[in-house]
């Protein structure tokens, strides 16, 4: 008996589609795309023991409004110094093809700890992504998550194109929605306030519209 697949391409036009949050309530929300001094955002090395690169990785194109990281300067990521406890954060991304290019990583980072030993990830890819996972608290204690098993779907467009994440955290529960619905969530955080951020991975990412809406 033949089986016959539906092409991958239609069975994304079949995904069920919420409007973001940004979308459905255009309120209250709070543009902190960087500007050229990057006044209110801190680099700060992640994941890794060696000190920042002397010169940054990171720039603002003002006439587009999109932030560019290189990626050519070391694991990092990119602060937003404001202290956070209910929020949703939007944010746009794409990766810059290479030629032969493959493994591109990036991420989307929320509730931070200070010092980034504490992290809560947002995963960019081209290989499947839109799932969370860090190193957080458990019983008080640190230690590393991973929710790849329980994504819901793979959203996320191929290299070049623009995707949406909005990283949404109330009390103890933290979600992702990608380019129409929930992907993956985190139901019970000890962690419930940090900083939000953008990592820096060895890839040219891009982001724009980087919106922020805090909730009471």
């Amino acid at each position: 008996m033949k089986r016959f697949f539906l092409p991958l391409l239609f069975a994304a036009a079949c995904w069920a589609q919420t409007p973001s949050a940004l979308e459905s309530d255009p309120k209250g929300w709070t543009d902190i795309l960087p500007d050229a001094a990057f006044r209110n955002w801190t680099r700060q090395a992640f994941l890794t023991s060696q000190a920042l690169h002397p010169e940054s990785q990171w720039k603002v194109d003002t006439a587009r409004r999109v932030l560019i990281c290189e990626g050519d300067k070391g694991h990092e990521c990119l602060r937003y110094d404001k202290e956070l406890a209910n929020f949703i954060f939007h944010v746009e991304w794409r990766f810059i093809p290479i030629p032969d290019g493959k493994g591109y990583n990036s991420g989307v980072l929320a509730r931070n700890s200070a010092d980034a030993t504490i992290w809560h990830q947002a995963q960019c890819g081209d290989v499947g992504a839109g799932w969370l996972f860090g190193n957080t608290l458990r019983n008080g204690v640190p230690q590393r998550v991973n929710f790849r098993a329980q994504m819901k779907e793979n959203r996320v467009k191929p290299v070049g194109e623009w995707n949406i994440y909005e990283l949404r955290g109330e009390g103890p529960r933290l979600s992702l929605w990608v380019n129409g619905g929930i992907t993956s969530e985190i139901p019970d955080l000890e962690v419930l306030k940090g900083y939000i951020g953008l990592e820096a991975e060895g890839y040219r990412i891009e982001f724009r519209n980087l919106m922020l809406k805090e909730l009471p």
